[in-house]
């Protein structure tokens, strides 16, 4: 169905507002209502291995953090911010930060809400936009929670395999034919957990012809590991396209709970049916000055990004020597290995000796995601390869 404005949702497009009992749900996911392992049970607190025997050596490159803490200037400045906690908004930092957002990514303010992490704007995204008659698409393998939230709510969920062999990517063609009536589809590019990104002309073309009501959600927690373009480039006044960022990852502030969503005001307003604006305001003042230092270190951004990319690289050949596959074209601090043998059983083999690797999709049931750690853990994780696969 082709959007025939290629820009806007008409107020008398917005989905039906959800039930009490969907509302309750929703209220359970967004609170702590509901825990996250339940949603994303892969998530659930791993037990130590060996405690006490691996505290000093395990290595944990399953989670696709970066190895090392925030930037230095960026601790530095999340320290001092500390002194000010006393205060909901010392020197008007949440301002500040938001018109720091708006200069590095020439984004108008008003298009701009920052949140704890992506995850609560995810959640409210498909809670907001698709429902039990305009549903869910997201290709597989990708990240899951949209799904998972989709199937929690009752929401029917189509899941795209990724293209053939050689590229692994996003086929928006394919996503528009498996549900041309949904009401929300989902990109993650560059892609969790293949690291392969979306072209632009890719979005462009889904926006163009996709349902006129129907919202694109862009997640680009992994865009800063890569020189692709960013989808920041197609918002202008669209009234259909959502762009999600995390500090989360190479910015290295997971702990730290800092998330950005870009929209037109009317678009954020549609997430924001069940309680305002507040859980946009209620950000760790200290989190907010990490993540607004971190913005403006752009050497220090592309340093880390060069960084990973030589230690994945040296992982790539390690592998290639050992005659084991991965799939190329990886953009961001993962790699997805295939051991050629059920993945479940590779991961307890490593996680025996120390090294915790990434999950599986059940889509590849044979394919490991490994994030990318410092030189050091990488080698430690080429020398379990070389154990576990010797013969």
């Amino acid at each position: 169905m082709t959007n025939p404005t290629g820009s806007g949702l008409a107020e008398s497009s917005i989905p039906h507002e959800l039930s009490r009992r969907q509302f309750s749900k929703l209220a359970g996911l967004l609170g702590t209502g509901v825990s996250f392992a339940q949603l994303f049970p892969t998530a659930q607190a791993r037990k130590p291995v060996d405690e006490g025997r691996w505290a000093n050596v395990l290595t944990s490159i399953d989670k696709n953090e970066y190895w090392t803490g925030p930037l230095p200037q960026a601790a530095v400045a999340a320290q001092k911010k500390i002194l000010s906690g006393n205060r909901y908004d010392p020197d008007h930092l949440h301002a500040e930060f938001l018109q720091t957002v708006a200069s590095v990514e020439h984004i108008p303010v008003e298009q701009i809400l920052v949140w704890q992490g992506s995850m609560d704007p995810l959640i409210r995204s498909v809670a907001a936009f698709a429902s039990s008659e305009k549903g869910l698409v997201t290709v597989d393998p990708t990240f899951e929670v949209p799904w998972r939230v989709a199937n929690y709510l009752n929401i029917p969920v189509q899941r795209v395999p990724l293209t053939a062999a050689g590229n692994y990517a996003t086929d928006t063609r394919a996503l528009l034919k498996a549900n041309p009536k949904a009401g929300l589809y989902y990109i993650c590019s560059p892609n969790n957990p293949t690291g392969t990104s979306t072209p632009l002309e890719e979005i462009r073309w889904l926006l163009d012809n996709k349902p006129a009501d129907a919202v694109v959600l862009v997640d680009e927690a992994y865009i800063h590991f890569t020189n692709s373009p960013s989808a920041l480039s197609l918002l202008g006044e669209r009234r259909d396209l959502l762009v999600l960022r995390t500090f989360s990852k190479l910015f290295g502030m997971a702990g730290l709970r800092v998330g950005l969503s870009f929209a037109h005001p009317d678009l954020h307003q549609r997430m924001m049916r069940y309680d305002g604006e507040a859980a946009t305001r209620l950000i760790n003042v200290s989190a907010l000055a990490g993540a607004k230092a971190s913005l403006l270190l752009p050497d220090q951004i592309r340093k880390r990004r060069e960084d990973m990319t030589i230690v994945r690289e040296a992982v790539e050949q390690h592998l290639t020597r050992r005659g084991i596959a991965f799939l190329p074209g990886s953009q961001a601090n993962m790699l997805m290995v295939d051991w050629k043998r059920p993945a479940a059983e590779v991961a307890a083999d490593f996680e025996k000796n120390g090294v915790i690797i990434g999950r599986n999709w059940p889509i590849w049931p044979t394919i490991s995601r490994v994030t990318i750690g410092s030189a050091d853990e990488m080698q430690r994780f080429n020398r379990q390869v070389d154990r576990i696969f010797r013969n």
